[in-house]
Order: structure tokens, then C-alpha cells, then sequence
């Protein structure tokens, strides 16, 4: 529900409030469009959704079995369909090369370029729901286009976050149900400060997760998992 009304809230402020706020790669790109096919291009002009000097290589084993090279290639509408200027078209077999070019006429083509490939928004995955996150990660892994950290970091937080809760709770539990003489002060500051320890660390546990050191899904729960055995203990004291 909350990535839903997030999409809603960062499609309007995109739309209409921070129009030339969106991010993204618009020179030199590399990115593979399967993992036997090669793209690059040197500029995407976003005004009119045009790239400039496409190239597009097939591979297959070590050896380019094709190229496709064009000065401009415009998108002209979903699903990838594309215009493309002044293009030529070389193959490879063996020691024979074949070779077409055509400056005149447009070839109008599907190609595996996206136009998302070249415009996304800096707070984009706080619109994906968990299902779409895990989807996009190996996809973009798989094109190289863009560093998925922080889709890893969000995941493996929205996972996290509900346990902080349990934790917390059950620390608070118990320390609110142990009577001992002199009141509650004591037991009441120490949940306070237990608390605020782990939401403080539960805050900057992406700090963890982007060290190389250790697994993303280790940094985020680093705390929790230091704050569990914590809780076991206090509650396991409180029942004596």
C-alpha cells in the first residue's frame, strides 16, 4: 500500500513540481541488452527521447557476429520500438563480412533499449513494492546499467524494520512486568536508552550494508540481531 501511494506522490512532484529533478545515464552508456548483446550509446538527447551513435553488438563466444550502428535511433513508442537514422548493418562468418548501409530511408525496429534505461528518479524504489525490487535487482544486474546497493539496502530493510518493532517490544515488555523496590525509574531508563541504541543503530545500518566487508542483508540486520540476544536475556531475567 505504502509504495502505491508513493508512486502516486513521486509521479505528481516529477510531473509537475521538480520537472528537471529526474537522474539518470545520458552519455556513454554501456549496458547489455541480453547477455549475448551489447549496447552503447553516446548520447540520449531526453527531449525528444533520441540516441545518438547507437551501437549494437552481437557476441557469440568470443567473436562479434554482428554490428548495428546507427547516428540517431528515436523512440517511437512502447514496447521498444525505435527509429533509426542513417544506419548500417555488418555481419561476420568466419572470414566473410557482410555489409549494408542506408543514409535515406528510417528503419523503424523493436530493440531491447527501454526508454527507463536512460531517465530514473533518484527516490524511485521507494515507489517498487518488495515483489517489483526483487525482480529489478537481477534484471539490472544482468544489463550493468546502474549500481542496485540501494535496491539491495531498501529490501533487506523493509524486512527488518517490522523485527526492530518485536524487539522493541518485547524489551519493553520485560522491563515493565519486573516489580522491584524503589519504583520503575531504573528499569524505565534502561528502556529508553536500550530503545533509542537500537533505533539510532537500526538508522545507520546502511552505513553497514555498503561495506564490501560483509553481505547487504547481514548489515541491515546487524543490529537486530545484536539487540535479539539482548532482548532474550532481559526478557529470560525478567521471568526469574
Amino acid at each position: 500500500l505504502i509504495p502505491r501511494t508513493n508512486s502516486t506522490r513521486i509521479n505528481f512532484e516529477y510531473t509537475y513540481i521538480w520537472k528537471s529533478e529526474d537522474h539518470g545515464k545520458v552519455k556513454n552508456v554501456n549496458l547489455f541488452l541480453k547477455p549475448d548483446v551489447k549496447a552503447y550509446v553516446r548520447y540520449f538527447r531526453k527531449r525528444d527521447s533520441t540516441a545518438l551513435d547507437l551501437r549494437i553488438e552481437k557476441i557469440e563466444g568470443n567473436q562479434i557476429t554482428s554490428i548495428l550502428k546507427a547516428k540517431s535511433a528515436k523512440w517511437i513508442g512502447p514496447p521498444k520500438r525505435w527509429r533509426l537514422l542513417n544506419y548500417e548493418i555488418r555481419t561476420f562468418d568466419g572470414a566473410r563480412e557482410t555489409w549494408f548501409r542506408e543514409e535515406k530511408e528510417p528503419l523503424d525496429t523493436a530493440l531491447g533499449l527501454r526508454l527507463s534505461d536512460f531517465v530514473y528518479f533518484q527516490n524511485q524504489k521507494d515507489a517498487m513494492t518488495s515483489p517489483e525490487i526483487r525482480a529489478f535487482i537481477p534484471r539490472e544486474h544482468r544489463r550493468g546499467l546502474i549500481n542496485t546497493l540501494p535496491y539491495e539496502i531498501e529490501l533487506a530493510r523493509r524486512t527488518a524494520d517490522p523485527f526492530t518493532l518485536i524487539i522493541l517490544t518485547i524489551i519493553g515488555f520485560a522491563l515493565a512486568s519486573r516489580k522491584v523496590r524503589g519504583g520503575m525509574g531504573l528499569h524505565l531508563a534502561m528502556g529508553i536508552g536500550l530503545g533509542a541504541a537500537l533505533i539510532f543503530l537500526s538508522r545507520f545500518s546502511a552505513t553497514f550494508a555498503a561495506n564490501e566487508a560483509m553481505p547487504v542483508w547481514l548489515g541491515i540486520w546487524l543490529p537486530n540481531i545484536i539487540f535479539g540476544i539482548v532482548a532474550i536475556i532481559v526478557f529470560r531475567k525478567a521471568q526469574r
